[in-house]
């Protein structure tokens, strides 16, 4: 084993968008483990967008960056030192501490997963956080019910994609996604099985989603927030509901957000708004993995990734591409 790695460090806190400066590539030497410790070589690292909130010095759900240490982020490795109890060389393991090619985890912090089950990768993105902010944000944040109209943005994204899915597959009487690139917008009806999608820069969200849900909508999805949000609003039927999980939109904006201007309609419409955090839901993990585990198995939820290799040292370009919206998907680092 070698001895060297190289670890993802803060440089500086961005001021609007993060750029390859923001981040430093830095060698140190491979950790030790301690006692109720493993040492997992990384196999695969997520990028995913509420870690451009972390980059900010505010107070939030999670603490933000430090500049000068390493980054946080979830990981798929190979255990190849332990004295954790449980724990042998050659286990595959899920840990927080991606964005280094070594880390040293703590085994309460480490969980088992089986890459003969699934692809390792998986356990990041459709069986991993995203999967279960999908499948808890649509069906306890948004109380989605069978013959619901349900519109999800950013919808070929990691969590997006998932969304849908399961809206359909539960029954849902039509659903809408919107996405960035005419690529996507096939991916998300030919391949997914929307009942409509449009691409959000071909002209004003409200016309296209008014367009393709000339009845309203139930049901919102939010991981774009600003023009989406306010589009939504608009659309959405009496006691409409809506799942906030990001508003990715609006992360690297230096001024307020001009939208939504149309919150008076809450009122009216007596519509719910309920934030989305999916460390509230872990009671429903194996609910979640019951049930959309056959979905995957048989074919009938279909998922995307996209997969840059290189490690550390692609990891800060994975970042701003996922950011700009270049993936379909998962956006992961491979090592």
């Amino acid at each position: 084993m070698t001895s060297t790695a190289l670890e993802v460090r803060l440089a500086s806190r961005p001021k609007g968008w993060p750029t390859e400066d923001t981040f430093e590539v830095a060698e140190v030497e491979v950790p030790t483990p301690g006692d109720g410790q493993i040492l997992v070589r990384n196999v695969f690292m997520s990028v995913d967008p509420y870690m451009r909130g972390r980059m900010n010095d505010v107070k939030s759900y999670v603490p933000p960056f430090q500049v000068g240490a390493p980054l946080e982020g979830g990981a798929v490795g190979e255990v190849v030192a332990s004295n954790a109890e449980g724990f042998a060389v050659g286990d595959h393991v899920l840990h927080g501490l991606g964005w280094r090619e070594y880390s040293v985890v703590n085994g309460k912090h480490a969980v088992k997963v089986d890459g003969n089950v699934a692809p390792l990768s998986t356990y990041l993105g459709v069986l991993g956080m995203p999967g279960l902010t999908a499948y808890a944000g649509l069906l306890a944040t948004a109380e989605f019910k069978p013959g619901d109209v349900v519109f999800v943005s950013g919808a070929a994204g990691a969590v997006g994609q998932i969304v849908g899915q399961i809206a359909r597959l539960k029954g849902a009487s039509r659903v809408i996604g919107s996405a960035g690139s005419a690529e996507k917008v096939k991916y998300l009806t030919e391949e997914l099985g929307f009942d409509a999608a449009f691409n959000y820069k071909d002209g004003p969200v409200a016309e296209q989603l008014a367009a393709t849900a000339p009845n309203g909508i139930d049901v919102y999805f939010d991981n774009v927030g600003g023009e989406h949000l306010e589009a939504a609003i608009a659309s959405l039927n009496l006691h409409g509901r809506v799942a906030i999980c990001g508003a990715i939109a609006q992360y690297n904006d230096t001024a307020p957000p001009a939208a939504p201007r149309n919150l008076v309609q809450v009122i009216a419409k007596r519509l719910t708004l309920r934030g989305l955090l999916v460390s509230d839901h872990q009671n429903l993990q194996q609910q979640f993995i019951n049930e959309v585990g056959p979905w995957i198995a048989n074919g009938d939820l279909k998922y995307a990734e996209t997969v840059v290799d290189g490690g550390a040292r692609q990891a800060p370009s994975a970042f701003l591409g996922m950011l700009r919206g270049d993936n379909t998907g998962k956006m992961l680092v491979k090592f």
